[in-house]
């Protein structure tokens, strides 16, 4: 697992892996100067602390003057970057698209966020691994800046049985007791595909049933189910859950909604300023 600056540093490789030659063979690679960044449109800015860490890692200097997930006004400046031509034109696209992509996912959260909270203020967006493959550190950032939270980060930690895991049971009743026993101290998830699968799967006793593209009325019947059970199961919302349905889904009971909405969509336009310095 990479460090934050390890990454950095892979990126701006990839993107530079010798010399960068327009801004050499212009004789201006110890020219300083200053970028700065800003939204072109009103909305939310993210990815801030992964572009400070490529601008170091480049070798210029930062200022930030805004924190991941703040609502900032547009052209108004929340990243400056010091440093010489050489620096700066190593670092200021890639650090741009990280700023891009991450806004545009958190402004999609929030959308979702909001969506859902306006109906249970206890529901929580939560973002999936699904992202493109290379791209945790930037969709992560979007995800958490605009309110939500990881549903998981990796296969190491958290369980979610799946339908690709009981397939390889004779047994699943017992294979499920055997890893509720052998993990105490984690919640036990199990995606189900139907109301059956699911309520089966209440009594079962697991913690937390992913309901995989249930209609909301679906989800409504299998929320009351689990009430009237009252083992304290929670019933998360996942496949196709988006900030245009959020809201239904919050409201027949589904206090978790799984999504990799988010991560597909527009970036936000980020502007780059460049100046020369003295």
């Amino acid at each position: 697992m990479l460090t934050t600056r390890q990454w950095a540093e892979s990126i701006l490789l990839a993107d530079c892996p010798y010399e960068d030659l327009t801004t050499v063979g212009l004789g201006i690679e110890e020219t300083c100067g200053t970028v700065s960044a800003s939204l072109k449109a009103p909305g939310i800015a993210a990815g801030i602390d992964l572009a400070r860490e490529i601008f170091l890692a480049a070798g210029a200097s930062v200022e930030v003057f805004a924190k991941d997930g703040d609502s900032l006004a547009a052209r108004v400046p929340f990243l400056c970057a010091r440093g010489s031509a050489q620096a700066l034109h190593a670092a200021y696209k890639t650090a741009q698209c990280v700023m891009e992509y991450a806004s545009g996912i958190a402004e999609r959260t929030r959308a979702m966020v909001d969506a859902a909270r306006s109906v249970n203020p206890q529901a929580v967006v939560a973002g999936t691994r699904k992202h493109y493959p290379g791209g945790k550190r930037i969709a992560l950032a979007g995800l958490l800046a605009g309110g939500g939270t990881v549903h998981r980060l990796g296969l190491s930690d958290s369980i979610l049985v799946f339908d690709q895991h009981r397939v390889f049971t004779d047994d699943f009743a017992g294979a499920f007791a055997r890893l509720k026993a052998a993990n105490p101290e984690k919640k036990t998830a199990v995606e189900a595909s139907c109301e059956a699968e699911a309520r089966e799967f209440i009594e079962l006793g697991a913690d937390i049933v992913q309901c995989e593209r249930f209609a909301p009325e679906a989800l409504a019947r299998t929320a009351d189910f689990a009430k009237r059970l009252g083992r304290g199961t929670l019933l998360s919302a996942a496949g196709g859950v988006n900030a245009e349905n959020a809201a239904a889904y919050a409201a027949a009971g589904a206090v978790i909604l799984v999504t990799s909405w988010p991560y597909w969509g527009r970036p936000r336009d980020v502007k780059m300023t460049f100046a020369r310095e003295a």
